[in-house]
């Protein structure tokens, strides 16, 4: 535990808060201290209360009353979904497109108005938070062993839990893939699975959730939900940073897996970014699926899209026009997915 605390927890908090998360140290005792009335809470209310007041203003002012307010968090809070990744999907909808309620008499029309959980286009106005060791109480029908689960990092956007990391010594045989079943252990997916008849977890700590990241310092890979220990990827660049630049900030003369996926994947600005035009739901033989990019894709799109911005017509050239440019794929690597990408994001 001294290990996995010292050598992978606690560098990598250290560096969220260098990026702007706020830490905050976690209680088994005391749910107050993780901004909740009751470990059998997953979302931080008063945290998301304050700043949907403070992201949706009228003339500049904010105008959501308590009865919009009660309607925006419960319906995160009470999504009608039994199975999870259903209602992964509910809200994953309504963080990406908010919800809409009953307008105000006098304004546009008194037509109904959206009410935004996220500011993705404007990073500074949320507010990102990692708490490390935040309990959850287990749902009924838990049977055995402890009655809650304490997931070693959670990290939250405007009290809204997106992503939650699994933390395991280098020291141990296999620390992803245990890191990995542990992740699926919290969100019941191996009962989902056949493995198990009972619950084990929490499956609304999940609801919201976005990515799963099992990380050992020298290794991490990232997830979805419900994937297994083969879908989970190692993230390998940090743009539109450079791997130089990062060094030279962390004062490293390397960077371990962790450190990259870290700067990659959770400068607010890059987590906002791949949670809105990299991430979807899709079909698989059959089956609904959540899918994150790889980060080939990630980093070809953000190329893409520098060079359509900045590359010179054929007029501004005089002989060219630079904004096209060539993708190298392999088979089977998501020529799709990245075109899907792509157009999201230009849209």
């Amino acid at each position: 535990m001294g290990w996995e605390l010292d050598e992978v927890e606690r560098p990598l908090v250290e560096q969220l808060v260098g990026m702007g998360w706020r830490h905050v140290v976690g209680d088994l005792d005391h749910p107050a201290r993780t901004g909740r009335s009751a470990f059998s809470e997953v979302i931080q209310e008063a945290t998301l209360r304050r700043q949907l007041h403070a992201l949706n203003l009228h003339e500049g002012q904010p105008w959501l009353d308590e009865e919009r307010l009660t309607q925006a968090i419960a319906a995160l809070t009470r999504i009608p979904a039994h199975r999870l990744l259903e209602a992964n999907r509910i809200a994953t909808e309504l963080l990406l497109s908010g919800i809409s309620v009953e307008g105000l008499a006098g304004w546009d029309g008194g037509r109904s108005q959206t009410i935004r959980y996220i500011a993705w286009d404007q990073p500074e106005h949320n507010e990102f938070t990692v708490v490390n060791q935040y309990r959850v109480d287990c749902l009924p029908g838990f049977k055995r062993g402890k009655a809650f689960i304490v997931p070693d990092l959670v990290l939250l956007v405007n009290g809204i839990p997106l992503v939650v990391i699994e933390c395991k010594s280098p020291s141990v045989p296999e620390p992803l893939a245990e890191g990995v079943d542990q992740l699926r252990r919290y969100s019941n997916q191996r009962k989902a699975s056949g493995e198990l008849d009972d619950n084990e977890g929490n499956e609304p700590l999940f609801h919201t959730n976005q990515l799963l990241v099992a990380t050992s310092f020298d290794e991490a890979r990232v997830g979805t939900l419900g994937a297994s220990f083969r879908h989970y990827a190692a993230w390998k660049t940090v743009l539109p940073l450079t791997e130089e630049a990062l060094c030279e900030r962390l004062g490293k003369a390397r960077l371990s897996e962790q450190e990259r996926l870290v700067a990659g994947l959770f400068t607010p600005a890059h987590l906002l970014d791949v949670l809105r035009h990299f991430s979807l739901f899709m079909n698989a033989d059959g089956v609904t699926v959540k899918v994150v990019s790889r980060y080939q894709q990630y980093r070809a799109v953000t190329r893409a899209i520098a060079r359509l911005r900045d590359g010179k017509t054929r007029a501004q050239d005089g002989e060219h026009d630079r904004r096209g440019g060539i993708v190298w794929h392999t088979q089977g690597s998501g020529k799709s997915l990245t075109m899907v990408f792509l157009i999201r994001k230009l849209r």
